[in-house]
């Protein structure tokens, strides 16, 4: 294995970004590991020589060029990891884009004339494809992403930053990959299944039991992990262990199921959020609670051979 001077990873206030801090610290290989989050009293990282935490904003650019300017560029970082993304529906619009997709936009440009910096690395979702009846059930990179007007902000901005990375490939000096992962089923994550999955009662609509792909935090932070030494760009999907029917995902959750009439899904979830609150809008859903959408890992594991090996903690 080549050794990597160092490694930025932002983000890691989230179980995402805090367990690949900690898998980057066990590889011997990694000289050295930049942790970046707004907030040190959100973070709970190890004590290290070869960690070195700095609480920064990504939405603020100045601050963003200190970063890589100064520590980066002091520590030989060699490879940029962005993890960061707005996990919640409900948070305020103009706010979340601007972090979301302005911030992936700036860093990108920052990271193109930095002097040690050589691969960019970007942690994208499986919610930028579109899922419809007539489109194939295994999704790969060359799938249609969902680039309606209408669909919610939640999912364009995740679109607009992932096609904010893929328009630089071929273009940049740097080395460019964007990994489309599955769902990451785990607390922390703004995981809308997690969510769903939550209630005491998990609605389902009439005739429709789509095959969901779900993703476990030790494979997601093993696919990222690999993109550090990968010598290839491009984008990549992470799919999960897990394929299966919605209501086996609600069965293994322990949760009673109920099939209702797909009109009365979305007022049934709109009282749900106003009587208990939560983050799980079936809007957002309503397509893949209806049709299956599986992404297709080939093209990860042929290259970068990475392929998933652990199962999500099923409670049942």
């Amino acid at each position: 294995m080549t050794p990597v001077r160092g490694v930025l990873v932002t983000g890691v206030e989230a179980p995402v970004g805090e367990r690949l801090v900690r898998r980057l610290l066990d590889d011997p290989d990694i000289g050295h590991v930049i942790a970046v989050a707004p907030r040190p009293e959100k973070v709970a990282l190890p004590e290290s020589r070869r960690l070195t935490f700095l609480p920064v904003e990504l939405n603020k650019e100045r601050r963003v060029h200190d970063l890589l300017f100064g520590p980066a560029r002091e520590l030989g970082v060699e490879v940029v990891i962005h993890t960061v993304f707005v996990g919640s529906p409900t948070r305020d619009s103009l706010s979340a884009h601007a972090l979301n997709v302005d911030a992936t936009r700036a860093l990108l440009a920052l990271c193109e004339r930095h002097p040690t910096i050589r691969r960019f690395v970007l942690r994208s979702f499986s919610e930028v494809y579109q899922i419809e009846a007539d489109l194939p059930v295994l999704i790969a990179e060359d799938h249609p992403l969902n680039l309606h007007p209408g669909a919610p902000q939640f999912v364009r901005d995740r679109v607009e930053a992932d096609l904010q990375a893929c328009v630089r490939m071929g273009l940049s000096s740097l080395q460019i990959q964007v990994l489309r992962t599955a769902e990451v089923l785990a607390p922390g994550t703004g995981s809308q299944l997690f969510d769903y999955l939550e209630s005491p009662i998990c609605f389902r609509p009439m005739g429709f039991d789509p095959m969901l792909n779900v993703l476990s935090l030790p494979d997601v932070t093993s696919a990222l992990h690999a993109s550090v030494r990968a010598t290839e760009q491009g984008v990549f999907n992470i799919p999960g262990a897990d394929t299966l029917p919605l209501s086996l995902a609600v069965r293994k959750w322990g949760r009673p199921s109920i099939a209702v009439p797909g009109g009365l899904m979305t007022p049934l979830y709109r009282w749900r959020t106003r009587l208990w609150g939560g983050d799980f809008r079936y809007g957002m859903n309503r397509r893949r609670f209806h049709y299956s959408g599986v992404l297709d890992g080939r093209r990860a594991r042929d290259v970068l051979g990475w392929q998933p090996s652990s199962s999500v903690e099923w409670p049942v």
